[in-house]
């Protein structure tokens, strides 16, 4: 960890490595100086490690927290109300059967390393994130039905897809798409640039070293942020991405000043910290998926709906939001966090806490306590609920709160820990299981059809119905939010009735800052604006 020093100690360090070097004679400049290069320095807490950190490349939302800034996009989300705003692009046409995109360019753009944005410089990131020698694990798939582009002129292109896609803007709004100086790309290899990266947005990448830092430095080129965006007054001149893996050392972080920004505090913690004057806490709501248990439809006893049903009746969602997430999390309702796009408050309400319901659903699917265990019984012995437990956001703690209270409707609870996403993975696969905690974020909710619909790689629910495929189908290709809006409602209506997931709390990650101001974020939630981020000044 960094260690904080007072500008006391800065400036005596200072002077005294001068004396040595015998430069004493310049001190006052110089001095100065340093101390407001060492003010303007930053520590920024990540909170993984991710396998890579190429945006191109690699699928974690952890990569997007230094990178958003590194790179821009050829539109933005407006945060506020998460309408498209020009970015690289200018301006934007859609053809009458929506299959081409048409951008123009802004000019005068420069990337990092000096090249000039072009249309050429758009089509040589395309080409790159859709060889399949990139194997892309998320950029590619923002894409949708791509089918090639056109360069127009040098400074216009076009998008053709083989079919419409409603999504597109929103996947071209994020960090995952963000436009490389085609320069860099084809100086380096795709093992080599994530080490190397250079884009054109307001910090540029200074050097990466896994596992211990990730440096950025102010572009003072920059002078197209998007207008939603308000430049800071005193933006940080450095900062220095460290990994603060274990959770209880983020609070530490900020509390002796180690970090001045750290995410993902664990609740508990937070509530401590902001009963500090000098520490701000900033929780923010995370579009997606809730965190949530997907049900298997296919694996006894919840190939039963009325199990199913009985499990998220005996869930009694609020002791786990007080007692875990200490209220900074509301309650999750269905497969969409409020602050996703599409999300219908219709299912507000649905499979509020009901032992007795639970109890009686339990009983009509065949299993009561014959012997009088306090568990009821399946041919003779207890019947068990087997759960897929992953280490991270505290799913742990939400199953042992699960465990608990479902005993008291008669369910055995067997908690199979897994250390890691391949081993979450992997039993997904197995199949041997009832419930499996897994989500993603998002803004648009084009991968509710990964989870639920038939074929889906991420459907280990088992669940196929033709309705929900064509809801799903149709919401894709639709060219207006009110059918979209329509067929989602209906979508996330019929995912609840058949009780394919047990939603415990909408995501908000909880962000702790000290000697900062400004600190907001970008409309998926993960990613600052760093641009906006002000350094406060130390007093004289």
């Amino acid at each position: 960890m960094l260690k904080v020093l007072t500008l006391h100690k800065i400036l005596s360090r200072l002077l005294a490595v001068m004396a040595i070097t015998g430069l004493t004679a310049c001190a006052g400049a110089s001095s100065q100086q340093a101390i407001q290069d060492v003010a303007r320095t930053i520590v920024y807490g990540l909170t993984l490690q991710p396998s890579g950190f190429d945006p191109h490349i690699n699928a974690s939302s952890e990569l997007g927290i230094p990178l958003r800034s590194v790179y821009d996009t050829l539109v933005f989300r407006n945060p506020t109300d998460n309408a498209f705003v020009p970015g690289l692009a200018t301006s934007w046409r859609i053809s009458d059967d929506g299959l081409t995109y048409t951008f123009t360019l802004r000019q005068g753009v420069t990337f990092h390393d000096g090249t000039g944005f072009s249309a050429q410089a758009v089509a040589a990131n395309l080409d790159r994130i859709t060889n399949p020698e990139t194997a892309s694990q998320r950029a590619v798939f923002l894409l949708g039905p791509y089918s090639g582009h056109q360069v127009i002129d040098d400074f216009t292109i076009s998008i053709i897809l083989s079919e419409t896609f409603a999504p597109l803007l929103d996947g071209l709004s994020q960090v995952y798409l963000g436009m490389a100086s085609p320069t860099a790309l084809a100086t380096y290899s795709n093992e080599i640039y994530q080490f190397h990266q250079v884009g054109t947005g307001p910090y540029r990448f200074v050097d990466y070293l896994p596992g211990d830092h990730l440096t950025l430095e102010i572009n003072p080129q920059y002078t197209w942020a998007p207008s939603f965006v308000t430049p800071a007054a005193a933006p940080a001149e450095r900062i220095i991405f460290r990994f603060f893996e274990d959770p209880p050392t983020r609070a530490l972080s900020i509390e002796n000043g180690s970090a001045q920004v750290v995410g993902e505090l664990v609740p508990a913690d937070a509530r401590n910290l902001a009963a500090n004057s000098a520490i701000s806490v900033l929780p923010e709501a995370i579009p997606g998926q809730p965190l949530q248990f997907l049900i298997n439809t296919n694996q006894f006893p919840t190939n039963d709906e009325r199990v199913r049903q009985a499990l998220l009746f005996a869930t009694n969602r609020d002791a786990i939001i007080d007692g875990i997430f200490q209220r900074f999390s509301p309650v999750a309702w269905g497969p969409l966090s409020a602050a996703t796009a599409f999300y219908s408050p219709s299912i507000i309400g649905r499979y509020a806490y009901d032992p007795s319901q639970a109890t009686r659903l339990l009983a009509e699917a065949g299993f009561t306590d014959n012997d009088a265990s306090g568990y009821v019984d399946f041919g003779g012995a207890d019947l068990q609920i087997r759960l897929l437990v992953p280490p991270w956001g505290l799913i742990p703690q939400v199953a042992q709160y699960l465990q608990e209270q479902w005993r008291e409707v008669g369910l055995q609870v067997v908690l199979d820990q897994v250390p890691s996403r391949a081993a979450l993975f992997e039993g997904f696969a197995r199949g041997e299981f009832n419930l499996g905690a897994y989500y993603e974020f998002g803004i648009d909710p084009a991968f509710l059809a990964r989870y639920f619909g038939t074929g889906g790689a991420n459907n280990w629910t088992g669940f196929s119905d033709p309705s929900l495929d064509a809801m799903f189908s149709q919401a894709l290709t639709a060219t207006d939010d009110q059918t979209r809006q329509s067929l989602y409602a209906q979508a996330q209506s019929l995912i609840m009735d058949r009780a394919l997931l047990l939603p415990i709390r909408d995501y908000v990650n909880l962000n702790g800052a000290r000697g900062v101001t400004g600190l907001t974020f970008d409309a998926y939630g993960w990613f600052p604006l760093l641009n906006a981020l002000s350094v406060n000044q130390p007093a004289a």
